[in-house]
């Protein structure tokens, strides 16, 4: 399945999840009912229990969602994540920061915050949010010291595909539904467990009450862990699948899961209770529930869908092996030739050293894509963009890359990518980040753009964004409140904005928003085309002229090969919008709500409107990444696959 295949199919599932959610709750309510007419013979009580139990569980359902509503980071920190600062010298955080940067590029979203669960020695990880922008990715103790950095990144990228197939929205809404027809279990134990130290013969009917309350919340647990299971059991081989596709080797990820099996704590967590909650979220299993409640599929099983001739037999030698020495991965990847990828000190600038980075395509090159194609690498990252994304961190000064990463320093830098090449708007620019934001910030942002961005490769400003974002939203929110505000004031300083200038700046705002409140954003499509016929027209209109400059008569084509894509029998008259870039301000809403199928065809029309000769400049392709990205459909950093 492609990224819009996966996104309905996530759809679906929130349908599916739904359905089976309101079976477990008629289940639990037929046996209350049963259990209430049974003890009472009265119809009037068995309605009174009806509601009660309704209410309980919608109750307690809405408390844990309402509960999750910061996103990942609260199911990360509710864990007992600790944060991973992005500035971190520690090789083994160090690490798993570098892994996360670069597969962030790859795919073409933002860098999620990073948490360890420091208790935990068992092998697992998990990410857990509504969206890329809310994102958080958590590992184990456990993983961080038993993987190599090649069976790290077959984990990781396992997660990214959680980002990616939408997974994560659906299991953090499964959370809140779960934890409802959990309360009558929960709220049963409580009872019990505070009733027994003030025992009388006043207390016998509600210790009998919670007894039953217990009996009865069994069926809530049966029902939950069996949707749980049915819910995850598939997506995880799916998940394996799309960590190969991505990484190009079996080797990380068969590794990673060869030392669950043969290590003494394996993949379970200590926290049983967190386990439980979140069991369908993590990378390997993480409670001792197996057969039909089991959220994982067979372990050999796995790594023979990686490695068809694996044995069970040698996870025996295994265990026999690292009972005498368990795996040190630090020490695996100096003697692989791994650890020099990830150096705790930044590596010394190409300029001081003579050495070129590695390249990047000119920014006059063209490239050649097919429509098709770009559709289908959508949130699909491969091993050659892995590559990519390499290169494209190596390619960024170092200093650079550590401003990115300082939580001081985020705000003007990506400021600084916004200043405008005229003198003159850019000096009214500083105007409004002054008035917003101090003197301290604009001239922040002005160094900086002196020192780095002026002559930053067009491929790399995204990337860098991404970098930041992590640094970004740990400001305050009345800052980011202010930096949004700055940002529009900029783009819309003098009313002439490049289309890339105000891209990048919606976009940001969008991240920013859809972080600050993840659960509000967090929806699946259902706008078709008939209904979004004018925003198509707009936003096919505005990339076709940005794509052609003074050239009228070839952004009419281009415009018209985008239409007849989307919308081949309509009609509708290239007409650029007199307030040019700034109409698609009235777009985004509408055509980010679309079902899947209808954006898979918006975005190989907008590749048809930048490259009606089947190729696209460095630029535009930017420009393609930055739109798809606003539309919630991120582009790997390499449209050019070899």
């Amino acid at each position: 399945m492609n990224f819009f295949e996966h996104q309905a199919a996530a759809r679906r599932g929130s349908g599916r999840l739904v359905l089976l959610f309101a079976l477990a709750v008629l289940g639990i309510v037929l046996v209350v009912d049963l259990a209430t007419l049974a003890a009472t013979g009265s119809v009037g009580a068995t309605l009174a229990a009806t509601v009660a139990t309704l209410a309980v569980i919608g109750l307690g359902s809405l408390y844990r969602i309402a509960s999750l509503r910061g996103g990942g980071a609260v199911v990360a920190a509710q864990m007992g994540g600790s944060f991973v600062p992005e500035d971190t010298h520690d090789p083994s955080l160090r690490r798993l920061r570098n892994v996360v940067e670069e597969i962030s590029i790859a795919s073409g979203v933002p860098v999620p915050k990073l948490f360890v669960l420091e208790q935990e020695a068992g092998i697992n990880a998990f990410a857990a949010g509504y969206g890329p922008a809310d994102a958080a990715v958590a590992v184990t103790r456990g993983a961080l010291d038993r993987l190599n950095r090649d069976e790290l990144q077959g984990v990781i990228a396992h997660e990214f595909s959680h980002v990616l197939n939408g997974d994560m929205r659906l299991n953090i809404r499964l959370i809140g539904l779960l934890f409802g027809i959990l309360m009558l279990s929960l709220i049963g134990q409580r009872i019990l467990l505070y009733g027994r130290f003030g025992r009388s013969r006043d207390t016998t009917p509600i210790l009998l009450a919670a007894m039953v309350a217990m009996l009865v919340g069994s069926v809530g647990v049966f029902f939950g862990r069996m949707i749980k299971a049915g819910v995850s059991r598939q997506r995880e081989y799916l998940a394996d699948a799309s960590a190969v596709q991505f990484t190009r080797q079996t080797r990380g990820l068969a590794g990673a899961l060869k030392k669950i099996g043969g290590l003494d704590q394996g993949s379970k967590l200590q926290d049983k209770a967190g386990a439980e909650e979140v069991s369908h979220m993590l990378f390997g299993q993480g409670t001792a529930l197996a057969g039909m409640f089991a959220t994982h599929p067979p372990l050999v099983e796995r790594i023979r869908r990686l490695e068809p001739a694996f044995d069970a037999r040698q996870l025996q030698e295994l265990q026999a092996r690292w009972l005498i020495a368990p795996p040190d991965g630090l020490a695996e990847d100096r003697a692989l030739g791994l650890a020099a990828r990830d150096a705790s000190a930044p590596p010394a600038s190409p300029a001081r050293t003579g050495a070129m980075p590695p390249p990047l395509p000119a920014a006059g090159a063209r490239i050649v894509v097919t429509p098709p194609m770009v559709a289908g690498q959508v949130a699909t990252p491969g091993e050659d963009d892995y590559r990519r994304a390499h290169e494209v961190v190596a390619s960024l000064d170092p200093q650079l890359r550590a401003l990115a990463r300082q939580r001081e320093a985020a705000m003007p830098l990506l400021l600084g990518l916004l200043l405008d090449e005229d003198g003159a708007v850019a000096a009214r620019q500083r105007s409004e980040i002054v008035a917003r934001c101090g003197e301290g910030m604009a001239a922040q942002a002005f160094e900086l753009r002196r020192q780095y961005l002026e002559r930053l490769h067009p491929s790399l400003r995204l990337p860098l964004a991404s970098l930041s974002f992590p640094a970004l939203r740990q400001r305050p929110r009345p800052e980011l409140d202010g930096f949004l505000d700055t940002i529009e004031a900029m783009v819309h300083t003098d009313g002439r904005v490049s289309v890339f200038e105000y891209c990048l700046s919606k976009l940001l705002q969008v991240q920013v928003r859809e972080a600050l409140d993840p659960s509000r954003h967090a929806r699946f499509g259902r706008n078709k085309v008939p209904g979004v016929r004018q925003e198509f027209a707009i936003l096919l209109a505005v990339v076709a002229q940005a794509g052609h400059p003074g050239e009228p008569m070839q952004a009419q084509r281009a415009y018209l090969a985008g239409l007849q894509r989307v919308l081949p029998r309509d009609h509708l008259p290239y007409a650029p919008p007199a307030e040019g870039v700034q109409a698609l301000d009235a777009v985004w809403a509408p055509l980010d709500a679309l079902v899947p199928a209808a954006k898979q065809v918006l975005v190989e029309a907008l590749v048809d409107a930048a490259s009606h000769d089947r190729q696209v400049s460095v630029a535009e392709a930017e420009l393609l990444r930055t739109v798809c990205a606003l539309l919630h459909c991120p582009l790997p950093p390499m449209l050019e696959r070899g």
